[in-house]
């Protein structure tokens, strides 16, 4: 029988290996994390509320005797004893976090604040998967850690943006006063299997348009840039990241944040048309206008990536689009 906890109260763990709590576990990246985690021999207890994720990503899982399971929504504390925890729990895409635009800021604001408190009186390092959105529309290229960002704060988007804004301020408040270890990743636009075929975001979009062999949507002119990090390389950044030792004398290790994502830049058009010729489509593309405050280019500055987790993607875009087309192939046949 698999091990399903409905409320996940344990005992701290003092094995060589990690406890590790991952919320947002039944998603897209953190299905993979899990993977990882569990593969180099962790104990991961998985929290999610399905409202994105899919219990199909974790399925494989359910009978692992080093993975639970926890259904529960963020937004309310939990009391549980781990070593270490990665709050990846908040709605990623437009179509998700602008579906309940009030419900995603209380997961980013109100999810950090119990994820933090969680972490203070068990002493974990905690991990917050933050984005690249806090910069907004940027008018610094490539973005640098220390650019401050051009955010509105009342626009549609606002809820996903300015939620994970507040949460980062939220970590580092609780690493200057509590002296937390935290680690906070800015996470650029990532792809690859597990990805839901509905999310809006452009990857999924492209391929399943071309899978169906319906006309492709290009939103504008189709000039605005991207950079596409595979899921593989991105998960290894964060546990890079969160392998990263402890200070001296007990104190925190290195915050961040962190720009984690691939610096390689294409076009809405170029990605377009690779994905066409990669599935041997016959779609049209076709132009409709663009959403409101939609940034025009996108692009990490990695530079602190390679310097403390000696970090950079290796996966190519025609390789980890391959992957992803397989995956989305599959789906769809089902």
């Amino acid at each position: 029988m698999p091990r399903i906890v409905l409320i996940g109260v344990g005992m701290r763990n003092y094995n060589s290996n990690k406890r590790i709590l991952v919320t947002g576990g039944a998603g897209f990246l953190g299905s993979h994390l899990i993977d990882r985690l569990i593969a180099r021999g962790d104990e991961v207890v998985c929290v999610d509320n399905y409202f994105t994720g899919n219990k199909k990503n974790i399925t494989h899982l359910l009978n692992h005797p080093n993975f639970e399971l926890i259904r529960h929504d963020v937004t309310f504390p939990l009391y549980i004893e781990v070593d270490q925890i990665y709050n990846l729990a908040c709605p990623a895409s437009p179509v998700h976090y602008q579906h309940d635009p009030v419900q995603t800021t209380k997961t980013s604001v109100h999810g950090a604040i119990n994820m933090l408190g969680l972490a203070k009186r068990i002493r974990a390092r905690i991990f917050q998967a933050s984005t690249s959105e806090v910069y907004g529309d940027p008018v610094v290229h490539p973005q640098v850690e220390s650019y401050w960002g051009n955010v509105n704060p009342i626009g549609p988007r606002s809820c996903y943006d300015e939620g994970k804004r507040c949460a980062e301020t939220l970590f580092f408040d609780y690493h200057r006063q509590h002296k937390l270890d935290i680690r906070v990743a800015r996470i650029f636009n990532t792809y690859g299997p597990r990805m839901h075929p509905n999310d809006g975001r452009v990857v999924s979009n492209f391929i399943v348009q071309a899978l169906k062999g319906e006309d492709i949507t290009i939103f504008g002119e189709g000039l605005q840039t991207r950079s596409f990090c595979y899921v593989d390389d991105l998960i290894d950044g964060f546990i890079r990241f969160m392998d990263v030792p402890a200070g001296e004398h007990g104190m925190p290790g290195f915050p961040g944040p962190i720009n984690l994502g691939n610096p390689v830049e294409f076009t809405m058009i170029e990605l377009a048309q690779l994905v066409i010729k990669l599935t041997n489509s016959k779609s049209k593309l076709v132009h409709m206008p663009l959403p409101a405050d939609d940034p025009m280019q996108r692009k990490p500055d990695i530079t602190l990536a390679k310097q403390h987790l000696q970090w950079e993607p290796k996966v190519q875009l025609d390789t980890g689009l391959s992957k992803t087309i397989q995956y989305f192939d599959t789906l769809l046949s089902e």
